[in-house]
C-alpha cells in the first residue's frame, strides 16, 4: 500500500524550533517532488514549500522563507521540514504530499492524504 505519514509535530514556544518528518511507504520518495501543506484552524490547505526530485527547494509561501527548509534523505524514503524561529501563525496540521507534476513542483497535491501532523506555537 502507497502512502505517507508525518510525524514530528507537537507544541512549541514562538521562537523555537521542530523538525517534521515525511515517512514514505510502498513505493520510493527518490524520482518525486514532495510537498508541505498546512492547514489551520478554518482556513483552507494551503501549500508551504516542495523540494522537487533533483532536490530544489520551491516556496509557496513567502513568511517562511528564510525559516523553512526542506530536505530528502532518499536511504531513509524521508522528506524533513525543519522549522525555525517559529510563529504563532506557523500553527497548524502539516501535511506531505507528492506533487502532480510528478518530479517538478506546482504546488497541486497527488495522492491521498496522509493523517498530518499537529504544530501548536505558544507560550
Amino acid at each position: 500500500q502507497v502512502h505517507l505519514v508525518e510525524s514530528g509535530g507537537g507544541l512549541v514556544q514562538p521562537g523555537g524550533s521542530l523538525r517534521l518528518s515525511c515517512a514514505a511507504s510502498g513505493f520510493s520518495l527518490a524520482p518525486y517532488a514532495i510537498n508541505w501543506f498546512r492547514q489551520a484552524p478554518g482556513m483552507e490547505r494551503e501549500a508551504v514549500l516542495c523540494i522537487s526530485s533533483s532536490g530544489t527547494t520551491k516556496y509557496y509561501t513567502n513568511s517562511v522563507r528564510g525559516r523553512f527548509t526542506i530536505s530528502k534523505d532518499n536511504a531513509k524514503n524521508t522528506v524533513y521540514l525543519q522549522m525555525t524561529n517559529l510563529r504563532p501563525e506557523d500553527a497548524a496540521a502539516y501535511y506531505c504530499a507528492t506533487d502532480l507534476d510528478g518530479i517538478g513542483c506546482s504546488g497541486t497535491p497527488a495522492g491521498r492524504w496522509g493523517p498530518g501532523t499537529q504544530v501548536v506555537v505558544s507560550s
